[in-house]
């Protein structure tokens, strides 16, 4: 089973401390070597892409207020949502305060 983990940003200012990227890095590090990290990283303020009576429009982002905005993301290959919430507790023990939306991933492969 495939959950996506999303982070928002959580509108601190400043610097972040260094240690919360030695702290990432070796959980991030443990995930891979378990086998269960598929993909993490950051993510930009986006492109918003709208169809509508064949034409298709582009707009640039941010679109919403920056607290708002989804700076980041891990994808899990776990055997179940419950191990899913526990690995998304340990992101959130290792980022902080904040908030967090995790979605299992439907794909061919779980029809």
């Amino acid at each position: 089973m495939q959950f996506l983990f999303t982070m928002k940003d959580s509108g601190h200012s400043g610097e972040v401390d260094p240690d919360l990227y030695t702290r990432m890095g070796e959980f991030i590090a443990e995930l891979s070597k378990a086998g269960v990290l598929v993909a993490t990283g950051g993510l930009d303020a986006g492109t918003r892409l709208r169809s509508e009576n064949g034409e298709l429009t582009v707009t640039d982002g941010p679109f919403a207020e920056t607290k708002e905005a989804i700076v980041s993301f891990a994808l899990l290959e776990v055997p179940s949502r419950e191990e899913a919430l526990e690995l998304t507790k340990r992101f959130h023990e290792v980022l902080g305060d904040g908030e967090s939306t995790m979605y299992q991933v439907f794909g061919p492969d779980t029809a």
